[in-house]
Protein backbone atom coordinates (compact mmCIF):
# COMPACT_ATOMS: atom_id res chain seq x y z
CA UNK A 1 0.00 0.00 0.00
CA UNK A 2 1.07 3.82 -0.18
CA UNK A 3 2.84 4.35 3.12
CA UNK A 4 1.88 7.65 4.38
CA UNK A 5 4.23 10.33 4.53
CA UNK A 6 5.94 9.49 7.93
CA UNK A 7 5.71 12.44 10.72
CA UNK A 8 8.42 13.30 13.30
CA UNK A 9 8.21 15.40 16.44
CA UNK A 10 11.48 17.37 17.87
CA UNK A 11 12.05 20.27 20.14
CA UNK A 12 12.69 23.89 18.43
CA UNK A 13 16.63 23.83 17.17
CA UNK A 14 17.73 27.46 15.42
CA UNK A 15 20.48 25.33 13.73
CA UNK A 16 18.47 22.58 12.20
CA UNK A 17 15.68 25.71 11.08
CA UNK A 18 18.65 26.87 9.54
CA UNK A 19 19.95 24.05 7.81
CA UNK A 20 16.53 22.50 6.61
CA UNK A 21 16.94 21.71 3.24
CA UNK A 22 12.99 21.50 2.34
CA UNK A 23 10.35 23.67 2.79
CA UNK A 24 10.35 25.37 6.23
CA UNK A 25 6.26 26.41 7.74
CA UNK A 26 6.31 29.47 10.37
CA UNK A 27 2.51 30.91 11.36
CA UNK A 28 1.28 34.11 11.17
CA UNK A 29 -2.20 35.71 12.85
CA UNK A 30 -4.76 37.49 10.72
CA UNK A 31 -3.28 40.38 12.55
CA UNK A 32 0.18 39.81 11.30
CA UNK A 33 1.62 38.89 14.56
CA UNK A 34 4.67 36.24 14.20
CA UNK A 35 5.23 33.77 17.48
CA UNK A 36 8.68 33.40 18.69
CA UNK A 37 9.77 31.05 15.87
CA UNK A 38 8.67 33.39 13.87
CA UNK A 39 10.40 36.18 15.06
CA UNK A 40 13.54 33.74 14.74
CA UNK A 41 13.57 32.82 11.48
CA UNK A 42 12.87 36.98 10.77
CA UNK A 43 15.97 37.28 12.51
CA UNK A 44 17.78 34.24 10.45
CA UNK A 45 16.35 36.40 7.52
CA UNK A 46 17.46 39.28 8.29
CA UNK A 47 13.88 40.52 8.44
CA UNK A 48 12.76 39.50 5.19
CA UNK A 49 10.00 37.54 6.53
CA UNK A 50 8.47 40.50 8.02
CA UNK A 51 8.94 42.62 4.77
CA UNK A 52 7.38 39.61 3.24
CA UNK A 53 4.07 40.44 5.37
CA UNK A 54 4.07 44.09 5.88
CA UNK A 55 4.06 43.79 1.49
CA UNK A 56 1.74 41.60 0.82
CA UNK A 57 -1.33 42.49 3.33
CA UNK A 58 -3.32 39.99 5.34
CA UNK A 59 -6.43 41.54 4.59
CA UNK A 60 -8.83 39.46 3.14
CA UNK A 61 -6.34 36.17 3.88
CA UNK A 62 -8.22 33.56 5.40
CA UNK A 63 -7.15 30.72 7.62
CA UNK A 64 -5.13 28.10 5.59
CA UNK A 65 -3.47 30.81 3.27
CA UNK A 66 -0.12 30.63 2.21
CA UNK A 67 2.92 33.31 1.73
CA UNK A 68 5.63 32.05 0.24
CA UNK A 69 9.57 32.97 0.10
CA UNK A 70 11.58 31.04 -2.40
CA UNK A 71 15.43 30.87 -1.40
CA UNK A 72 14.97 32.77 1.58
CA UNK A 73 18.57 34.47 2.94
CA UNK A 74 20.30 33.00 5.94
CA UNK A 75 18.72 29.65 5.22
CA UNK A 76 19.79 26.34 3.14
CA UNK A 77 15.67 25.38 2.77
CA UNK A 78 14.05 25.71 -0.71
CA UNK A 79 11.10 27.64 0.40
CA UNK A 80 9.65 29.56 3.52
CA UNK A 81 5.64 29.00 3.89
CA UNK A 82 4.29 32.04 6.16
CA UNK A 83 1.11 30.39 6.64
CA UNK A 84 -1.92 32.30 7.95
CA UNK A 85 -3.54 31.07 11.21
CA UNK A 86 -5.22 32.22 14.37
CA UNK A 87 -3.51 31.54 17.62
CA UNK A 88 -7.35 30.18 18.63
CA UNK A 89 -7.29 28.38 15.35
CA UNK A 90 -10.28 25.13 15.26
CA UNK A 91 -9.85 21.68 14.37
CA UNK A 92 -10.51 22.74 11.07
CA UNK A 93 -8.70 25.81 10.41
CA UNK A 94 -5.47 23.49 11.68
CA UNK A 95 -6.09 20.63 9.29
CA UNK A 96 -6.54 23.32 6.76
CA UNK A 97 -3.58 24.96 7.26
CA UNK A 98 -1.53 21.37 7.34
CA UNK A 99 -3.39 20.50 4.37
CA UNK A 100 -2.01 24.06 2.18
CA UNK A 101 0.91 22.69 3.27
CA UNK A 102 0.57 19.03 2.49
CA UNK A 103 0.08 20.43 -1.49
CA UNK A 104 4.13 21.23 -1.22
CA UNK A 105 5.79 18.69 0.02
CA UNK A 106 8.69 17.39 -2.11
CA UNK A 107 11.38 15.20 -1.58
CA UNK A 108 13.56 17.06 0.94
CA UNK A 109 10.17 17.02 3.15
CA UNK A 110 8.50 19.94 5.50
CA UNK A 111 9.81 21.24 8.71
CA UNK A 112 6.50 22.91 10.74
CA UNK A 113 7.40 25.14 13.29
CA UNK A 114 4.62 24.71 15.35
CA UNK A 115 6.10 25.30 19.45
CA UNK A 116 2.89 28.01 19.53
CA UNK A 117 0.14 26.06 17.71
CA UNK A 118 -2.52 25.40 19.60
CA UNK A 119 -3.57 22.00 17.87
CA UNK A 120 -0.24 20.87 16.14
CA UNK A 121 -1.63 17.32 15.72
CA UNK A 122 -4.37 18.23 13.36
CA UNK A 123 -1.91 20.74 11.26
CA UNK A 124 0.22 17.58 10.72
CA UNK A 125 -2.51 15.18 10.21
CA UNK A 126 -3.57 17.43 7.28
CA UNK A 127 -0.55 17.66 5.14
CA UNK A 128 0.10 14.03 5.65
CA UNK A 129 -3.23 13.50 4.41
CA UNK A 130 -2.99 15.77 1.75
CA UNK A 131 0.68 14.60 0.64
CA UNK A 132 -1.33 10.87 -0.60
CA UNK A 133 -0.08 10.25 -4.62
CA UNK A 134 -1.00 7.22 -6.08
CA UNK A 135 1.61 6.53 -8.04
CA UNK A 136 2.10 2.33 -8.21
CA UNK A 137 1.12 1.68 -12.01
CA UNK A 138 3.30 4.29 -13.31
CA UNK A 139 6.59 3.57 -14.88
CA UNK A 140 8.57 6.20 -14.10
CA UNK A 141 10.53 6.29 -10.43
CA UNK A 142 8.32 7.97 -8.17
CA UNK A 143 10.21 10.82 -5.90
CA UNK A 144 8.89 9.47 -2.36
CA UNK A 145 7.66 12.58 -0.33
CA UNK A 146 9.81 13.59 2.47
CA UNK A 147 8.97 13.46 6.63
CA UNK A 148 6.96 16.18 7.77
CA UNK A 149 9.11 17.29 10.80
CA UNK A 150 6.89 19.57 13.73
CA UNK A 151 8.87 21.58 16.17
CA UNK A 152 6.93 21.95 19.24
CA UNK A 153 7.33 22.30 22.99
CA UNK A 154 6.68 19.38 24.67
CA UNK A 155 7.56 16.53 21.66
CA UNK A 156 7.10 13.13 23.30
CA UNK A 157 3.40 14.49 24.45
CA UNK A 158 2.54 15.88 20.60
CA UNK A 159 4.00 12.57 19.70
CA UNK A 160 1.67 9.87 21.70
CA UNK A 161 -1.09 12.45 20.70
CA UNK A 162 -0.43 12.26 16.77
CA UNK A 163 0.26 8.28 17.18
CA UNK A 164 -3.51 7.42 16.95
CA UNK A 165 -4.35 10.27 14.44
CA UNK A 166 -1.43 8.91 12.09
CA UNK A 167 -2.90 5.64 12.22
CA UNK A 168 -6.10 6.92 11.12
CA UNK A 169 -4.35 8.63 7.92
CA UNK A 170 -3.21 4.89 7.47
CA UNK A 171 -6.23 3.59 7.07
CA UNK A 172 -7.54 6.44 4.67
CA UNK A 173 -4.38 5.93 2.67
CA UNK A 174 -5.16 1.98 2.52
CA UNK A 175 -8.49 2.82 1.54
CA UNK A 176 -7.89 5.52 -1.16
CA UNK A 177 -5.41 2.52 -2.52
CA UNK A 178 -8.59 0.28 -2.84
CA UNK A 179 -10.61 2.68 -4.59
CA UNK A 180 -7.33 3.95 -7.08
CA UNK A 181 -6.64 0.18 -8.30
CA UNK A 182 -7.56 -0.51 -11.89
CA UNK A 183 -10.21 -4.14 -11.44
CA UNK A 184 -7.23 -5.89 -13.37
CA UNK A 185 -5.20 -5.49 -10.73
CA UNK A 186 -7.58 -5.05 -7.63
CA UNK A 187 -9.68 -8.16 -8.68
CA UNK A 188 -12.11 -9.85 -6.18
CA UNK A 189 -9.45 -12.62 -5.27
CA UNK A 190 -6.59 -9.91 -4.92
CA UNK A 191 -9.02 -7.66 -2.50
CA UNK A 192 -9.46 -10.63 -0.54
CA UNK A 193 -6.02 -10.88 -0.45
CA UNK A 194 -5.19 -7.32 1.02
CA UNK A 195 -8.14 -8.16 3.59
CA UNK A 196 -6.40 -11.43 4.50
CA UNK A 197 -3.43 -10.03 5.23
CA UNK A 198 -4.46 -8.07 7.70
CA UNK A 199 -4.84 -10.67 10.28
CA UNK A 200 -1.45 -9.66 10.94
CA UNK A 201 -2.70 -6.73 12.62
CA UNK A 202 -4.80 -9.08 15.09
CA UNK A 203 -7.96 -9.20 13.04
CA UNK A 204 -10.32 -12.49 12.52
CA UNK A 205 -10.31 -12.78 8.90
CA UNK A 206 -12.58 -14.99 7.10
CA UNK A 207 -13.52 -15.14 3.65
CA UNK A 208 -16.64 -16.83 2.68
CA UNK A 209 -16.58 -18.68 -1.13
CA UNK A 210 -19.20 -19.25 -4.13
CA UNK A 211 -19.93 -22.08 -2.49
CA UNK A 212 -20.75 -21.23 1.01
CA UNK A 213 -22.77 -18.45 -0.42
CA UNK A 214 -24.65 -21.35 -2.38
CA UNK A 215 -25.28 -22.91 0.95
CA UNK A 216 -26.36 -20.01 2.45
CA UNK A 217 -28.94 -18.76 0.43
CA UNK A 218 -27.23 -15.86 -0.98
CA UNK A 219 -29.00 -15.41 -4.21
CA UNK A 220 -29.20 -11.53 -4.50
CA UNK A 221 -25.48 -11.25 -4.14
CA UNK A 222 -24.29 -14.23 -6.33
CA UNK A 223 -26.91 -13.03 -9.24
CA UNK A 224 -24.82 -9.97 -9.44
CA UNK A 225 -21.69 -11.77 -10.22
CA UNK A 226 -23.19 -14.72 -12.69
CA UNK A 227 -21.44 -12.94 -15.83
CA UNK A 228 -17.82 -12.26 -14.56
CA UNK A 229 -15.08 -14.77 -14.82
CA UNK A 230 -13.92 -13.41 -11.30
CA UNK A 231 -15.72 -15.53 -7.83
CA UNK A 232 -17.80 -13.20 -6.16
CA UNK A 233 -16.64 -13.52 -1.99
CA UNK A 234 -17.70 -12.42 1.20
CA UNK A 235 -14.89 -10.93 3.48
CA UNK A 236 -15.51 -10.44 7.20
CA UNK A 237 -13.22 -8.74 9.32
CA UNK A 238 -13.72 -9.07 13.25
CA UNK A 239 -11.62 -6.70 15.83
CA UNK A 240 -12.56 -7.87 19.23
CA UNK A 241 -11.02 -4.95 21.48
CA UNK A 242 -13.97 -4.35 23.52
CA UNK A 243 -15.67 -6.46 26.37
CA UNK A 244 -15.87 -10.04 26.03
CA UNK A 245 -19.96 -11.13 24.68
CA UNK A 246 -20.39 -7.53 24.06
CA UNK A 247 -22.89 -6.98 20.39
CA UNK A 248 -20.49 -5.78 18.07
CA UNK A 249 -21.35 -2.68 15.71
CA UNK A 250 -21.51 -3.87 11.93
CA UNK A 251 -19.71 -1.88 8.70
CA UNK A 252 -20.94 -3.19 5.78
CA UNK A 253 -19.44 -2.62 2.42
CA UNK A 254 -20.55 -2.49 -1.19
CA UNK A 255 -17.46 -3.87 -3.66
CA UNK A 256 -18.29 -3.99 -6.88
CA UNK A 257 -14.60 -3.70 -7.92
CA UNK A 258 -15.97 -3.06 -11.47
CA UNK A 259 -19.65 -2.00 -12.91
CA UNK A 260 -20.08 -2.73 -16.71
CA UNK A 261 -24.08 -2.32 -15.31
CA UNK A 262 -24.45 -5.42 -16.76
CA UNK A 263 -27.20 -6.14 -19.48
CA UNK A 264 -28.33 -3.07 -18.44
CA UNK A 265 -24.89 -1.63 -19.89
CA UNK A 266 -23.94 1.80 -18.91
CA UNK A 267 -22.91 4.40 -21.48
CA UNK A 268 -19.09 4.02 -22.79
CA UNK A 269 -18.30 7.61 -21.75
CA UNK A 270 -17.45 7.26 -17.96
CA UNK A 271 -17.35 3.81 -17.65
CA UNK A 272 -13.64 3.90 -16.61
CA UNK A 273 -14.83 5.18 -13.77
CA UNK A 274 -16.31 2.48 -12.18
CA UNK A 275 -13.34 1.29 -10.76
CA UNK A 276 -14.70 3.22 -8.07
CA UNK A 277 -17.82 0.99 -7.28
CA UNK A 278 -16.21 -0.74 -4.53
CA UNK A 279 -15.38 2.59 -2.48
CA UNK A 280 -17.93 1.23 0.40
CA UNK A 281 -16.08 -2.18 1.02
CA UNK A 282 -13.16 0.12 0.82
CA UNK A 283 -13.83 2.38 3.52
CA UNK A 284 -15.25 -0.65 5.81
CA UNK A 285 -11.32 -2.11 4.82
CA UNK A 286 -9.72 1.06 6.18
CA UNK A 287 -11.46 1.66 9.41
CA UNK A 288 -10.76 -1.91 10.14
CA UNK A 289 -7.24 -1.38 9.57
CA UNK A 290 -7.44 1.85 11.40
CA UNK A 291 -9.26 0.13 14.78
CA UNK A 292 -6.33 -2.54 14.65
CA UNK A 293 -3.63 -0.43 13.95
CA UNK A 294 -4.97 1.95 17.64
CA UNK A 295 -6.04 -1.22 19.46
CA UNK A 296 -9.39 0.09 19.76
CA UNK A 297 -11.81 -0.67 22.95
CA UNK A 298 -14.78 -2.10 20.64
CA UNK A 299 -15.95 -4.95 19.36
CA UNK A 300 -16.94 -3.95 15.67
CA UNK A 301 -17.12 -6.43 12.63
CA UNK A 302 -16.69 -5.00 9.07
CA UNK A 303 -18.37 -6.96 6.59
CA UNK A 304 -17.79 -6.65 2.46
CA UNK A 305 -19.69 -7.82 -0.57
CA UNK A 306 -16.66 -8.35 -3.35
CA UNK A 307 -18.54 -9.13 -6.96
CA UNK A 308 -18.02 -7.65 -10.49
CA UNK A 309 -20.89 -7.28 -12.61
CA UNK A 310 -20.20 -8.11 -15.95
CA UNK A 311 -22.01 -9.14 -19.59
CA UNK A 312 -21.71 -12.27 -20.73
CA UNK A 313 -24.22 -15.49 -21.56
CA UNK A 314 -24.26 -16.53 -17.77
CA UNK A 315 -25.18 -13.08 -16.90
CA UNK A 316 -28.56 -12.12 -14.97
CA UNK A 317 -31.04 -10.47 -17.23
CA UNK A 318 -33.27 -7.83 -16.23
CA UNK A 319 -37.11 -10.02 -15.72
CA UNK A 320 -35.03 -12.36 -14.13
CA UNK A 321 -36.20 -13.28 -10.32
CA UNK A 322 -33.63 -14.31 -7.57
CA UNK A 323 -33.99 -15.73 -4.26
CA UNK A 324 -32.25 -13.37 -1.41
CA UNK A 325 -30.44 -14.99 2.00
CA UNK A 326 -33.69 -13.41 3.81
CA UNK A 327 -35.95 -15.53 1.94
CA UNK A 328 -38.08 -12.78 -0.42
CA UNK A 329 -37.98 -12.86 -4.10
CA UNK A 330 -36.89 -9.63 -5.94
CA UNK A 331 -37.46 -9.06 -9.29
CA UNK A 332 -34.61 -7.83 -11.01
CA UNK A 333 -35.84 -4.56 -13.15
CA UNK A 334 -32.46 -3.17 -14.33
CA UNK A 335 -29.13 -5.32 -13.71
CA UNK A 336 -27.33 -1.69 -13.14
CA UNK A 337 -29.08 -1.77 -9.55
CA UNK A 338 -26.48 -4.47 -8.56
CA UNK A 339 -25.23 -3.02 -5.43
CA UNK A 340 -28.23 -3.33 -3.40
CA UNK A 341 -28.42 -6.51 -4.22
CA UNK A 342 -25.22 -7.67 -3.15
CA UNK A 343 -25.92 -5.43 0.48
CA UNK A 344 -29.34 -7.08 0.59
CA UNK A 345 -27.36 -10.56 1.35
CA UNK A 346 -24.41 -9.37 3.46
CA UNK A 347 -26.62 -7.14 5.88
CA UNK A 348 -29.14 -10.14 6.53
CA UNK A 349 -25.93 -12.31 6.61
CA UNK A 350 -24.31 -9.80 9.41
CA UNK A 351 -27.62 -9.58 11.37
CA UNK A 352 -28.01 -13.47 11.55
CA UNK A 353 -24.07 -13.94 12.77
CA UNK A 354 -22.95 -11.83 14.90
CA UNK A 355 -26.52 -10.09 16.56
CA UNK A 356 -25.01 -6.54 16.04
CA UNK A 357 -25.98 -3.41 18.69
CA UNK A 358 -26.33 -1.77 14.60
CA UNK A 359 -25.75 -1.74 11.02
CA UNK A 360 -24.08 1.14 9.44
CA UNK A 361 -23.21 -0.02 5.46
CA UNK A 362 -21.60 2.24 2.88
CA UNK A 363 -22.25 1.84 -0.80
CA UNK A 364 -21.38 3.97 -4.47
CA UNK A 365 -25.21 3.24 -4.54
CA UNK A 366 -26.78 6.11 -6.80
CA UNK A 367 -26.11 8.29 -9.02
CA UNK A 368 -29.43 10.25 -7.65
CA UNK A 369 -27.61 10.89 -4.38
CA UNK A 370 -25.00 12.78 -6.63
CA UNK A 371 -28.02 15.25 -8.40
CA UNK A 372 -29.15 15.50 -4.63
CA UNK A 373 -26.37 16.59 -2.99
CA UNK A 374 -23.44 16.86 -5.49
CA UNK A 375 -19.80 16.19 -4.50
CA UNK A 376 -19.53 17.70 -1.28
CA UNK A 377 -22.05 15.53 1.40
CA UNK A 378 -22.82 11.87 1.18
CA UNK A 379 -26.36 10.95 1.68
CA UNK A 380 -27.59 8.99 5.23
CA UNK A 381 -30.70 7.53 5.21
CA UNK A 382 -31.80 5.79 8.48
CA UNK A 383 -34.45 3.92 11.00
CA UNK A 384 -32.52 5.07 14.08
CA UNK A 385 -32.17 8.95 15.29
CA UNK A 386 -29.85 8.29 17.78
CA UNK A 387 -27.13 6.20 15.66
CA UNK A 388 -28.11 8.34 12.45
CA UNK A 389 -26.90 11.47 14.99
CA UNK A 390 -24.29 10.22 16.15
CA UNK A 391 -23.09 9.52 12.41
CA UNK A 392 -23.65 13.08 11.65
CA UNK A 393 -21.63 14.47 14.97
CA UNK A 394 -19.13 12.36 13.94
CA UNK A 395 -19.18 13.37 10.38
CA UNK A 396 -19.14 17.14 11.36
CA UNK A 397 -16.64 16.90 13.93
CA UNK A 398 -14.24 15.56 11.38
CA UNK A 399 -15.02 17.90 8.55
CA UNK A 400 -16.35 14.98 5.65
CA UNK A 401 -19.66 16.20 4.47
CA UNK A 402 -23.08 14.11 5.49
CA UNK A 403 -26.43 15.11 5.37
CA UNK A 404 -29.65 13.09 6.13
CA UNK A 405 -32.39 12.47 3.76
CA UNK A 406 -35.94 10.91 4.48
CA UNK A 407 -37.25 7.30 4.16
CA UNK A 408 -41.25 6.47 3.91
CA UNK A 409 -43.87 4.11 3.27
CA UNK A 410 -44.73 5.54 -0.50
CA UNK A 411 -40.85 5.62 -0.73
CA UNK A 412 -41.24 1.34 -0.12
CA UNK A 413 -44.38 1.14 -2.21
CA UNK A 414 -42.34 2.41 -5.34
CA UNK A 415 -40.64 -1.17 -5.23
CA UNK A 416 -43.47 -3.15 -5.36
CA UNK A 417 -43.75 -5.62 -7.65
CA UNK A 418 -46.23 -7.63 -9.59
CA UNK A 419 -44.47 -11.16 -9.54
CA UNK A 420 -41.59 -11.41 -6.88
CA UNK A 421 -41.90 -10.05 -2.88
CA UNK A 422 -39.66 -6.66 -4.12
CA UNK A 423 -38.35 -5.48 -6.62
CA UNK A 424 -34.49 -4.08 -7.79
CA UNK A 425 -35.46 -0.70 -8.94
CA UNK A 426 -37.66 2.40 -8.33
CA UNK A 427 -37.04 3.97 -11.94
CA UNK A 428 -35.88 7.64 -11.81
CA UNK A 429 -38.04 9.70 -8.88
CA UNK A 430 -36.21 9.90 -5.70
CA UNK A 431 -33.89 7.12 -6.16
CA UNK A 432 -31.63 7.32 -3.87
CA UNK A 433 -34.42 6.96 -0.97
CA UNK A 434 -35.85 3.82 -3.11
CA UNK A 435 -32.90 2.32 -2.83
CA UNK A 436 -32.30 2.64 0.96
CA UNK A 437 -35.75 1.59 1.26
CA UNK A 438 -34.72 -1.95 -0.60
CA UNK A 439 -32.43 -1.79 1.70
CA UNK A 440 -34.35 -1.21 4.24
CA UNK A 441 -36.89 -4.50 3.86
CA UNK A 442 -33.50 -6.79 4.74
CA UNK A 443 -33.25 -4.91 8.46
CA UNK A 444 -34.69 -6.90 10.89
CA UNK A 445 -37.24 -5.22 13.27
CA UNK A 446 -35.62 -2.96 15.88
CA UNK A 447 -32.27 -3.24 14.39
CA UNK A 448 -30.73 0.57 14.48
CA UNK A 449 -29.79 1.13 11.32
CA UNK A 450 -27.87 3.50 8.82
CA UNK A 451 -27.72 3.51 5.49
CA UNK A 452 -24.31 6.07 3.72
CA UNK A 453 -24.57 7.05 -0.24
CA UNK A 454 -21.40 7.55 -0.96
CA UNK A 455 -21.52 7.84 -4.60
CA UNK A 456 -20.71 11.42 -5.06
CA UNK A 457 -17.50 11.86 -2.54
CA UNK A 458 -15.87 8.67 -2.82
CA UNK A 459 -14.07 9.61 -5.96
CA UNK A 460 -14.27 13.04 -7.44
CA UNK A 461 -12.45 14.90 -10.34
CA UNK A 462 -11.61 17.80 -8.08
CA UNK A 463 -9.14 18.25 -4.88
CA UNK A 464 -11.40 17.36 -2.06
CA UNK A 465 -11.00 18.97 1.37
CA UNK A 466 -8.04 16.31 2.47
CA UNK A 467 -7.05 14.37 -0.47
CA UNK A 468 -6.08 15.45 -4.30
CA UNK A 469 -8.28 14.58 -6.87
CA UNK A 470 -9.54 10.88 -6.97
CA UNK A 471 -10.15 8.65 -4.17
CA UNK A 472 -11.04 10.43 -0.88
CA UNK A 473 -10.68 7.88 1.38
CA UNK A 474 -14.19 9.64 2.49
CA UNK A 475 -15.90 7.35 5.51
CA UNK A 476 -12.77 6.55 7.50
CA UNK A 477 -12.47 9.43 9.34
CA UNK A 478 -16.22 9.55 10.32
CA UNK A 479 -16.25 5.79 11.59
CA UNK A 480 -13.20 5.78 13.64
CA UNK A 481 -14.30 9.15 15.58
CA UNK A 482 -17.73 6.87 15.79
CA UNK A 483 -16.50 4.09 17.12
CA UNK A 484 -14.20 6.46 19.59
CA UNK A 485 -17.61 8.18 21.04
CA UNK A 486 -19.78 5.44 21.00
CA UNK A 487 -17.69 2.55 21.98
CA UNK A 488 -15.29 4.16 23.81
CA UNK A 489 -16.07 7.28 25.00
Amino acid sequence: MTTPVSAAFTETDLDAIAGAEGRVAVFVTPEGKLDPAGRRVNRLTKGALARLIEADTLDGKSPGDVLTLDWPAGMTARALDIVVLPRSATVDESRRAGVALGRKIGEAGLLILGGSLKRPVEVVLGAVLRAYEFSVHKTAEAKAKGAVTAMVAKPDEVEADAAPALMVAEGVFFTRDLVSEPANHLTTTEFASRIEAMKDLGLKITILEESDMEKLGMGALLSVGLGSATPSKLAVMEWQGGKAGDAPLALVGKGVIFDTGGISIKPAQGMEDMTMDMAGAGVVAGVMRTLARRQAKANVVGLVGLVENMVSDRATRPGDVVTSMKGDTIEVINTDAEGRMVLADVLWYAQETYKPRGVIDLATLTGAAIVALGHENAAALSTDDTLCDAVLKAANAEGEGLWRMPLGKAYADMMKSDIADVKNSGGRPAGTITAAEFLHRFIQDDMPWVHLDIAGVASVKSETTYAPKGASGWGVMTLNRLVADMLEG
